[in-house]
């Protein structure tokens, strides 16, 4: 019953788009019977409508622009018919109209709008409604904050309006049945949820690492109180930076995930591999889709290997160089007015710009663990069902081969695919040494100690 309300209204809202098509292309070719602008055309009235659109439309006060905006990216989903009008040819030239923008696709037979597209429906008659148009389309419109538009990007000598105005698929979904999707259902989407199953208590730490890390759980507890209550967001800037520095396997982004689970909050594990490229200016439009998004959400953002976006500047002597060190003052802005948890992860302090650096409310070293450290991850990961024959002599291992945690934890699965290979739960001294050895291998190291 709700997805057809739904239904109704998104359809409501297309045939009030159609009715400004028609009107704006009889004005704008002078034919009969057709005067006026645009917004003499009511948008249907959604006072009381408690659909998603309907309630979207009225806690965001979304304008006529926006109302527009949205429709226009609806219409190929639900009625692409409704532009079928845009085909039509310039008959001096005999080609479509450039005013009209749009794009066709080889998979799909309709027509798909662009900001021109947008822009000539409501200012091709009254060039003065241009300027209101450009601000739906800009990065501080909510509805390109929230990402339920995107401009496509176009190359650099093509004008931004002739990007694709698209809805994106989560955002659609929930238009018509009421349910969010997971974000990281995406694609595009350049960040993952991370999460896990073990609590502090599972996890082997210094103490003064852990109150370190006690404080970030502090001021995502009361973060909000003494900025706003207190009155100290008068002094300080929103948000928290902190760096998480130390070898691999030493639970950095375990850290980042059990913050957010004691604290009630998704970590989005950024994908480097998405963000990052070679062509100027796209790796900060693909930082742009996380922050912009994240603005409005309650998340921590875990950088993992931030070396490569956050590492250390180099001298501007070519234009490489130079972009390069544009890139690096986009990102200052972005974490610096960013109003939520930041934690970047890399295995050395003295590889970060120190200009990322002092803007971190803390820095926090992961060390490699001790033997009495080493010890206990050992115990800890042989509790289970699947435990060490009584026989290996535990704080030797511990004593003799220094490995993180990480590392101890792939250790353990190695050894546990042994035992129940041969249909036991025991572990004996030989599958402790060959897991022991690949461990080592991996980093092109001999056992010292057999």
């Amino acid at each position: 019953m709700e997805t057809n309300a739904s239904f109704h209204t998104l359809l409501r809202e297309i045939d009030w788009l159609n009715e400004i098509i028609n009107q704006v292309i009889g004005v704008y070719f002078q034919q009969e019977n057709f005067d006026g602008q645009w917004y003499d055309i009511a948008p249907p009235d959604l006072i009381e409508d408690e659909t998603p659109y309907g309630q979207m439309v009225q806690q965001w006060e979304l304008t006529r622009y926006d109302r527009l905006a949205m429709a226009l990216a609806l219409v190929p989903h639900l009625k692409p018919e409704v532009l079928d009008i845009f085909f039509g040819k310039n008959q001096l030239y005999d080609r479509g109209f450039t005013e009209f923008g749009g794009v066709i696709d080889p998979g799909h037979s309709g027509f798909i709008p662009t900001g021109q597209t947008l822009l000539f429906l409501t200012s091709s008659i009254d060039p003065a409604q241009r300027l209101d148009t450009l601000k739906v389309l800009s990065r501080e419109n909510i509805l390109m904050k929230e990402q339920i538009l995107v401009l496509g990007n176009t190359e650099s000598h093509i004008p931004e309006s002739n990007g694709t105005l698209t809805m994106t698929n989560h955002w659609l979904h929930y238009l018509i049945t009421g349910e969010h999707l997971a974000i990281e259902q995406s694609a595009s989407f350049p960040a993952r949820r991370i999460s896990t199953r073990m609590e502090w208590e599972d996890i082997v730490m210094e103490d003064y690492v852990m109150d370190q890390i006690l404080e970030i759980q502090s001021w995502l507890t009361h973060g909000q109180t003494i900025m706003e209550d207190w009155g100290l967001g008068k002094m300080i800037k929103p948000g928290y930076r902190a760096l998480f520095y130390g070898p691999p396997g030493t639970g950095k982004t375990l850290t980042a995930t059990l913050l957010g689970k004691t604290t009630q909050r998704d970590v989005y594990k950024v994908d480097l591999s998405m963000i990052v490229s070679k062509y100027i200016g796209e790796t900060e439009k693909n930082l742009a889709k996380i922050f912009d998004i994240a603005q409005h959400k309650d998340w921590i953002l875990f950088f993992d290997e931030a070396d490569a976006l956050f590492g250390k500047r180099t001298e501007a002597n070519s234009s490489n160089d130079r972009h390069a060190n544009q890139q690096t003052a986009y990102l200052l802005q972005r974490i610096e007015d960013f109003p939520g948890v930041i934690i970047l992860a890399s295995n050395l302090k003295s590889n970060m710009d120190e200009a990322f650096t002092r803007r971190f409310q803390s820095m926090i070293h992961f060390p490699m663990p001790d033997v009495t450290s080493r010890y206990q991850l050992w115990e800890n990961a042989f509790s289970g069902v699947c435990t060490l024959d009584p026989e290996i002599d535990l704080w030797q291992i511990a004593e003799d081969h220094e490995l993180a945690g990480g590392a101890i934890i792939n250790v353990l699965r190695h050894c546990a695919l042994s035992a129940i290979e041969r249909g036991s739960n025991i572990v004996n001294k030989e599958e402790l040494m060959n897991g022991l050895k690949r461990e080592f291998k991996k980093e092109n190291k001999t056992l010292t100690r057999l």
